[in-house]
């Protein structure tokens, strides 16, 4: 009686929270990302659902159809999605052009900024303390095979920029005070060795990851990335099939905006397949 009372409690409570005994779906999306220098494929997240939405929206309505790949930087990533730049002049800048609206962040330290690493573009901080994301630009990460011991453990610069993030967004945090306490009787390295000590408390404040997990510091020593975007833009896919491709656009001539002096312009398709042959055809396994 009690073993049946206690399998009715859970499953009210998992109810309640709209716990749904729906079967995962055997099937995916795999995009595919088409330019002058080849072919990209990459799955979109279920865990980011407004961006894989809005992504497979656009690409279904062909708004990336001969859009340009209008900002490379060499060993960071190359960022595309202004809709000024479809039919952009020579000179003309680009970077601040969009669908008109703007995406909620859904920024999980599950995903990161590993090489191949679909992410949104954003404006700063100081004019979107919330980080929503573009409606429709976005990046595909390069970055850089980094050492070991240069990303394990603590990163002093991280600590440091969190540290100021809570000391910007919320001065009267229990946190801050300490903080300031230690910075009056100790100065720097004395704030430096409490935020170190703290740093849990840290990035329960400010939602920022500091310490990297063995899956990032993995990836970042093998195929590469870029771990200081971390816990700041969404991640919201990954390229799992023409890697070479992000390389190769990376390494195109560009302009002092970092605009790529020839076009390197994308057409953006949707297949819909079943997991086990993306699997089969790409190597990419499913978590």
């Amino acid at each position: 009686m009690k073993r049946t009372l206690l399998v009715i409690t859970i499953l009210g409570a998992l109810f309640n929270q709209g716990f749904s005994f729906q079967k995962k779906s055997k099937k995916d999306y795999i995009v595919t990302i088409s330019t002058n220098y080849g072919e990209m494929q990459a799955i979109l997240y279920d865990e980011t659902p407004q961006h894989k939405e809005n992504f497979l929206k656009l690409i279904e309505e062909g708004f990336y159809d001969s859009l340009l790949f209008h900002r490379v930087i060499d060993e960071f990533m190359i960022q595309g999605g202004d809709p000024n730049s479809k039919n952009a002049g020579a000179n003309q800048r680009l970077g601040n052009g969009g669908p008109g609206y703007r995406v909620p962040a859904e920024i999980n330290p599950q995903f990161f900024h590993k090489k191949g690493a679909l992410s949104a573009a954003r404006t700063g901080d100081r004019v979107n303390p919330e980080r929503e994301s573009s409606g429709s630009q976005f990046y595909i990460v390069e970055g850089e095979v980094h050492k070991r011991e240069d990303i394990e453990g603590l990163p002093d610069a991280k600590i440091e920029e969190v540290a100021m993030e809570l000391f910007r967004n919320n001065p009267e945090h229990e946190l801050v005070k300490a903080l300031r306490e230690a910075y009056m009787e100790g100065g720097v390295d004395a704030i430096a060795k409490l935020a170190e000590e703290r740093y849990k408390e840290l990035e329960e404040a400010t939602g920022r990851v500091i310490k990297l997990s063995e899956a990032q510091v993995e990836a970042y020593t093998t195929i590469g990335g870029a771990p200081f975007l971390d816990g700041q833009y969404t991640v919201f896919g990954q390229v799992i099939a023409g890697l070479d491709v992000i390389d190769k656009i990376s390494e195109v001539e560009t302009d002092r905006a970092d605009r790529p002096i020839g076009d390197v312009r994308m057409f953006i398709s949707v297949e819909y397949m079943r997991k086990k042959k993306i699997t089969k055809k790409y190597g990419y396994v499913y978590p």
